[in-house]
């Protein structure tokens, strides 16, 4: 049984038409068919990686060099004060392929925060049992330091 390709790798693949703002032999970056303002575009690896975790360490730098750039064309082009960038993992991953969203922002345009509701720690014992836990997971897996 042959699975259907997800649809980023269709618009990488020509099958599926998308609005180019950039492509490249690694990366696509194309304008988001919903967007949360005008300008809001995805900076996609070519290659099938189902999350931002998955995408080898080597292939990060290239990528995050291309998120800066559309980035500083975002501002410009749209008069933008500044952008937002979200990289969601599976959680309100609606295509399972790593993308980074690249969103133009101006000053009071409505967005509130990282437009969820925001979290209050209980104290500092909360605060120091989640440092700990996530520090001891990092060193437990002593994840790949970029050099």
């Amino acid at each position: 049984m042959e699975l259907t390709p997800c649809v980023f790798c269709r618009i990488a693949q020509g099958e599926l038409p998308a609005h180019y703002v950039y492509r490249s032999d690694e990366h696509l970056v194309f304008l988001d068919h919903r967007p949360l303002f005008p300008g809001h575009c995805l900076v996609v690896p070519r290659e099938h990686t189902v999350t931002f975790l998955d995408i080898p360490t080597e292939q990060l730098g290239p990528l995050f060099a291309l998120v800066q750039r559309v980035c500083r064309a975002v501002e410009l082009g749209m008069g933008a004060d500044g952008v937002l960038n979200a990289i969601n993992t599976r959680v309100s991953q609606s295509v399972p392929h790593a993308h980074i969203h690249v969103i133009p922002r101006k000053k009071k345009d409505g967005l509130r925060g990282f437009f969820f509701p925001r979290y209050t720690y209980k104290g500092r014992d909360e605060m120091d049992r989640v440092r700990d836990a996530i520090a001891g997971a990092m060193k437990a897996h002593q994840y790949e330091k970029a050099t």
